[in-house]
């Protein structure tokens, strides 16, 4: 059967569709979707895992019991899960094993633009990448069989454009192969010294016939037009030539990006007059063809950075560009910001109104160093506030642990922060740490994990206690808060900051988007008794603006919080009185 799917549902459909059985994932833009997708299909065991690491970690396990495992992660996700992914290439696999990770060319939603073709290469994983959603499924269930051919874990490559475009695939039954029985075997399972050192030659094998394999694989095909240019790309570079350039130019398409075919390669050289290659971010293609001798172009006339588009790509050939859409008017910019009722916007208000030094992480509360709250300070990866405060505090004068925090969220906590706050209570920096628990992965879509009490089915799972667990971990000072009660916030920041041992605040509210929360009444300003002083508009909410001179609230936005009332030296907010 045809059906129009997005690249990550036709991703979970070749899952489906290839007898996968066991699905570990923690979410990330744009991978997110591969694992919502595959957990509607009953027939898949599918869970969020605390963080990358650990769900490749649950896959390699299932793998090790016979059956069929993914796992799957956004581009800095794979970072994460680098420790056992090189090892894994040690061991090889039980059943087979197929890894996604899907890269951000334009940083849409990510704190960098690495390209994990590099992670396939140094792990020296083959790596397959698909151009679109009927390659997505195709591919999918061909990683698991070359995983279980040449006993390796499979890379499956996404980006943003693939992932969350559209195209039409053909499904089919889902086959099953029988389970493999576990075998004990010490010499190809445990990585110490004397037997990794065994397995080294082999991984140098294995990518040599990889490599041999690719030479003729239907992943990778030439597509003879014009001789007069010759064009080597994958994923959506290769939709931008096509469209470019139709059948005018000869394409060497490569859907297995590591290892590449040597011959391959070079007989569609020598068949061409110029040859270039079109690939996003780094030039890993490029490089190899230069390393083999061959006279190509790439980067001269690409850029390194960021997101390709046909319009790019045309212009980088001196092609003609179709005009972008313009309107009449110009409208002004928007720049993301939290959302009205967000539970974050009173705890960074707290903050920014005490002049603290804020390490941030990741997450939707990023969103506080934008203006005009302008909370946050430093943002590296999932964890790193806890770590730098504790850092941070060490190394600078004594009194800075009086003005300096770190916020983090719950999800982000139990993915990475744990560890950065072990390091607190155990090396004893004055660290004030205020966890964001708005009881959801805001940033992804509202994903559960290990704090909110369901699994990703939304069944009831474990939960784990916040509180008991920092103190557990040797905080005596633990305190929970409500960020929408602006008095309470400040009084816990400023006890908090002032003490004289390390510190946990709790910062509790739901997600003001989560559909089970019950709003209170949307408020509206008293025209009389506004005195335009702006206090309100401190906190950057978007339901809030200045209208004819005074303040003015979006109803259709307010969630009636009460944050900005709370603002309002001259009472002009009042209830509309008509509950959401």
């Amino acid at each position: 059967m045809k059906e129009l799917m997005l690249g990550n549902k036709a991703f979970a459909r070749g899952l489906y569709e290839a007898g996968c059985c066991f699905v570990s994932s923690y979410p990330g833009t744009p991978s997110t979707e591969v694992t919502e997708e595959a957990a509607r299909y009953d027939e898949i065991y599918c869970e969020w895992a605390p963080n990358e690491k650990v769900a490749m970690e649950a896959a390699f396990g299932a793998s090790l019991a016979g059956r069929r495992s993914f796992c799957g992660m956004k581009h800095v996700g794979l970072n994460v899960a680098a420790d056992p992914l090189y090892t894994m290439s040690y061991t090889g696999v039980g059943a087979g094993i197929v890894i996604c990770v899907a890269d951000d060319a334009g940083m849409h939603s990510s704190q960098n633009e690495q390209d994990s073709r590099h992670h396939a290469i140094a792990s020296k994983v083959p790596m397959l990448e698909p151009s679109d959603s009927a390659e997505a499924l195709a591919f999918a269930k061909l990683a698991f069989e070359i995983s279980e051919q040449f006993d390796t874990p499979v890379i499956m490559k996404m980006c943003t454009r693939v992932s969350h475009s559209q195209s039409i695939v053909e499904t089919s039954e889902r086959v099953v192969p029988e389970r493999k029985p576990y075998q004990k075997n010490i010499a190809k399972n445990v990585m110490m010294p004397g037997n990794a050192i065994r397995r080294h030659p082999i991984v140098e094998q294995r990518t040599k016939d990889l490599a041999e394999w690719a030479e003729t694989a239907p992943v990778n095909r030439v597509e003879m037009g014009g001789t007069g240019l010759g064009i080597i790309t994958s994923s959506t570079s290769y939709q931008y030539v096509r469209e470019v350039f139709g059948d005018s130019v000869s394409i060497l398409k490569l859907g297995m990006v590591n290892p590449l075919p040597e011959r391959l390669i070079r007989d569609f050289a020598a068949r061409v007059d110029r040859l270039v290659v079109v690939e996003e971010l780094d030039p890993i293609f490029e490089n190899y063809v230069k390393s083999l001798g061959i006279e190509v172009s790439g980067k001269d006339i690409l850029p390194i950075c960021g997101e390709f588009s046909q319009n790019l790509v045309a212009a980088a050939f001196d092609r003609p560009v179709e005009p972008a859409f313009s309107l009449d008017e110009p409208i002004p910019a928007r720049p993301p910001i939290m959302c009205a009722g967000c539970p974050h916007r009173g705890l960074f208000y707290t903050l920014s109104k005490n002049k603290c030094t804020v390490m941030g992480d990741i997450g939707c509360y990023t969103l506080g160093a934008v203006a005009p709250l302008a909370a946050i300070d430093m943002t590296l990866c999932m964890g790193a506030s806890l770590s730098a405060i504790h850092g941070f505090n060490k190394a600078s004068e004594p009194g800075s642990e009086k003005k300096t925090v770190a916020v983090i969220g719950d999800s982000t906590f139990m993915h990475s922060g744990m560890t950065g706050l072990a390091n607190i209570a155990y090396n004893q920096s004055n660290s004030t740490v205020i966890i964001l628990d708005n009881s959801i992965t805001g940033m992804t879509g509202h994903q559960q994990n290990p704090t909110t009490g369901y699994n990703i089915k939304g069944d009831p799972a474990g939960k784990i206690d916040l509180e008991a667990l920092c103190r557990a971990m040797g905080f005596n000072r633990v305190r929970v808060v409500d960020p929408y009660d602006l008095k309470a916030c400040d009084q816990a920041v400023r006890e908090e900051l002032a003490a004289p041992e390390p510190s946990v605040i709790i910062s509790r509210r739901p997600c003001a988007l989560l559909k089970y929360v019950k709003h209170k009444a949307p408020l509206r300003v008293n025209p009389e008794k506004c005195r335009s002083c702006k206090s309100c508009m401190k906190i950057g909410c978007p339901a809030v603006s200045m209208k004819n001179g005074k303040a003015h609230v979006d109803a259709t936005l307010c969630v009636g919080c009460g944050v900005c009332d709370q603002m309002c030296p001259f009472d002009a907010f009042e209830s509309t009185g008509k509950e959401d």
